[in-house]
């Protein structure tokens, strides 16, 4: 009895029994010094108007309020520092960071074990980093509308959110537009990233060397890139909208092992799925249409699996030059080809016939644009259909053995579309500014 005794006090002793709710007026230094005179667990709840910051929080509390309670830091540094664990933002509206891209100046910055930390239902407006998840474990970063800076130049702004060597590290549910990157995520591991809308960036999601993790359900509309998967190693990559996105859908550079299936992308991208140097991938279920080049895929990379997808008008469905055949399906199901005229004869879904992408003249056209002038010459028509009709000739190349007759679909909820028509109206009225999809050094 006696011990059941002691380990009830030591537990009544542990709790914060003094923990309350307590209201903090707008104002210069109000808020700093209610976390100053706060006891671990207190709910500090802020009341309309502007509250100066910036403010570090170094004890477990929740701060919370309605969007009408503004934390503003005025330009100096980083609005909000979480310096310890358990702590909660939510239901504010935080702005007016520094822009000191050495210091990563943020609206909120996670510091290293300030673990667990919850930063959900905010604003997070005309900062210059919105969200930095700088170190602390297991955050999470919930149903955020971020906004960053239109000025400077794109690659001189701030992500929307940017997590750095924090494993387990939640980001679902956010909006996120202007700025450079939308998750900017970077030697970390473990992270899901799902369900968040990105607009008018960079990249919509950058990875680079971040391991184990999942990037769902995402829509981008209107980037210059969909996902940048670069330099990791086990990622899936499900169920995204890529969708008007200017250069890329999504792109797998130094990423092995990689699970990439049930993506759509579509809408006048220079490619819709770029493989440099990527292995091990399993690509599958994704619908890559209306873009300059369906997959371009390049540099080596090897041991990938296509299967189940589909390549729907695009330009050139695929851009692949090399010296031997690479087989496209797998286990007797290959790919959807809008340009592949065909039979199914055995009513089993598989056509009769199988299908290459690419031809002599395809790789005589990439290597040698000059070339071009002369698409249109009968003795041109002539090589390919003598291809065509002699498959032996043909060089090395892509090769799906067992095409299928019927594209997989991919359903776009009415409001992304209306979103898509505004991005597509909007880059007809203006000029591509300064970045540039191919400068690995602005990565």
């Amino acid at each position: 009895m006696m011990r059941v005794l002691t380990l009830v006090l030591s537990m009544l002793i542990a709790l914060p029994l003094w923990a309350g709710e307590r209201h903090v007026a707008a104002g210069q230094g109000t808020l700093a010094t209610a976390i100053a005179g706060a006891n671990p667990g207190d709910v500090l709840f802020l009341e309309t108007g502007r509250h100066i910051g910036p403010v570090v929080i170094d004890r477990p509390l929740t701060l919370t309020g309605g969007h009408d309670a503004i934390i503003d830091g005025q330009g100096d540094g980083t609005v909000v520092t979480i310096d310890a664990s358990d702590v909660v933002i939510r239901n504010l509206t935080v702005t007016g960071s520094g822009l000191n891209s050495q210091e990563t100046d943020a609206g909120i910055k996670i510091l290293k074990k300030a673990d667990r930390a919850i930063v959900e239902g905010n604003r997070v407006l005309g900062n210059l980093h919105g969200i930095d998840v700088h170190g602390g474990r297991d955050a999470q970063v919930r149903d955020n509308t971020i906004e960053g800076t239109r000025n400077p130049r794109m690659n001189d702004r701030g992500n929307g959110i940017y997590v750095w060597n924090s494993p387990g590290t939640l980001v679902e549910g956010n909006s996120v537009r202007w700025g450079r990157d939308g998750i900017f995520s970077n030697t970390s591991r473990k992270g899901i990233y799902r369900n968040n809308l990105f607009r008018d960036l960079r990249f919509a999601v950058h990875y680079m060397y971040t391991n184990d993790s999942e990037v769902s359900g995402n829509v981008s509309i209107g980037n210059h890139l969909g996902y940048a998967i670069m330099f990791s190693n086990k990622v899936i990559i499900k169920d995204n909208l890529s969708l008007s996105d200017r250069s890329h859908g999504v792109m797998l550079n130094f990423a092995n092992n990689a699970d990439v299936s049930g993506n759509l992308v579509r809408g006048g991208a220079d490619r819709c799925t770029f493989i440099y140097n990527a292995h091990k991938n399993l690509i599958f279920g994704n619908r890559f249409e209306g873009c300059n080049i369906g997959i371009h895929f390049t540099a080596g990379s090897e041991r990938n699996v296509l299967t189940g997808n589909a390549f729907l008008g695009n330009r050139t469905q695929v851009k692949y030059v090399g010296t031997r055949d690479i087989e496209w399906s797998f286990e007797g199901r290959g790919n959807y080809w809008s340009d592949h005229a065909s039979f199914d004869l055995g009513g089993d879904g598989i056509a009769d016939s199988p299908f290459r992408p690419n031809d002599l003249m395809d790789h005589i056209l990439w290597s040698q644009p000059a070339a071009g002038l002369l698409v249109g010459a009968p003795v041109v028509q002539l090589i390919r259909w003598g291809q065509s009709s002699f498959p032996a000739t043909l060089p090395g190349g892509v090769v799906d053995s067992a095409p299928l007759m019927v594209a997989p679909t991919v359903r776009i909820p009415p409001e992304y579309l209306a979103m898509e028509a505004e991005a597509v109206a909007r880059r007809k009225e203006s000029s591509i500014d300064d970045f540039d999809i191919n400068d690995l050094a602005s990565h």
